[in-house]
């Protein structure tokens, strides 16, 4: 059998499948159900220094091609991460956690990263989606290679943990905005965030979501995802965390080749169940066996050669 272990970092996973954030993170009980269930690792939901209330319901609408949601990372801040989720998911830890922390100002995500790193996260995911609150015009972070960067340095002063970037795929210069976050002190990435979508309601004329709009994932934006990962490889040479439409051993053997090293699955629960991460961890297994790969440091970034 192929040995499927990765180190990402310098942390060891036994597989490089992962709960990419937002998906089955509110409880450690339930991160630790996934580990159970095959994933080599877990992300929490994305982390605020306050409570932040999201959006109301509907969040969310799934078809067989895609899946939209405008929760509006809804969370209860730094204060119940610390209190509950650490210290129940530290007990008895069944694998590596990746605390996802977001803000709305480059102040808040330096405070964040000092707290989050008491917490003991193997690696702190900083999501940088979220609207910049002291822009004027209100850019998200991700989207301007300055702010990106100023953002990686705050977290960079305030922590010795790794810290890796989740950058948006809603940008035409994701290279740019890496190298800029790659040069700021970031250890690696995470690629992609979901894409922007709406979906309407033909009958009653209105929109599904309550928001309108929101985030896309499912398995139509693999090929945005794998091009994503390919660009941050090619700028950076950085670890990274591929998400974005994998469902399937296949998938994820696909966005390993264009530069990643763990995989990110959200979406994929909706299609396959938890049970998901242990069938795609099985289906690269096979795939591997097949084609004579012993490793998979042997197609991390091939195509790139």
């Amino acid at each position: 059998m192929a040995n499927l272990e990765v180190n990402f970092c310098g942390v060891k996973f036994k597989n490089p499948t992962v709960l990419a954030s937002g998906i089955l993170g509110v409880t450690a009980s339930s991160l630790k159900s996934v580990i159970r269930k095959g994933a080599g690792g877990v992300t929490t939901k994305s982390i605020w220094l306050k409570e932040n209330v999201g959006h109301k319901n509907p969040t969310m609408y799934g078809t067989e091609n895609y899946f939209l949601n405008a929760v509006g990372l809804s969370d209860a801040g730094m204060e119940k991460a610390a209190q509950e989720t650490f210290p129940e998911y530290n007990k008895r830890k069944p694998g590596p956690i990746i605390a996802n922390i977001v803000a709305g100002s480059i102040e808040d995500f330096g405070v964040l990263a000092e707290e989050i790193t008491k917490c003991d996260p193997d690696i702190i995911e900083v999501n940088i989606a979220c609207p910049n609150v002291e822009d004027s015009h209100g850019k998200p972070f991700a989207c301007v290679a300055g702010d990106a960067a100023a953002v990686t340095r705050a977290v960079r002063a305030r922590t010795n943990k790794p810290i890796i970037i989740k950058l948006t795929p809603n940008v035409f210069n994701i290279g740019e905005i890496a190298k800029a976050c790659a040069d700021a002190g970031a250890d690696g990435f995470c690629a992609i965030n979901t894409l922007y979508g709406m979906g309407i309601d033909i009958n009653v004329r209105r929109p599904i979501l309550t928001n309108k709009s929101g985030g896309l994932s499912g398995p139509g934006i693999k090929p945005a995802a794998v091009k994503a990962v390919y660009e941050v490889y090619k700028a950076t040479k950085l670890p990274i965390i591929g998400t974005g439409g994998i469902m399937t051993g296949e998938d994820a053997i696909e966005i390993m080749m264009a530069g990643a090293t763990l995989v990110g699955m959200g979406t994929m629960v909706y299609y396959r169940g938890a049970e998901g991460f242990g069938k795609v961890a099985k289906e690269m297994a096979e795939w591997c066996d097949k084609n004579g790969v012993k490793d998979l440091e042997e197609i991390i970034g091939c195509v790139h050669n």
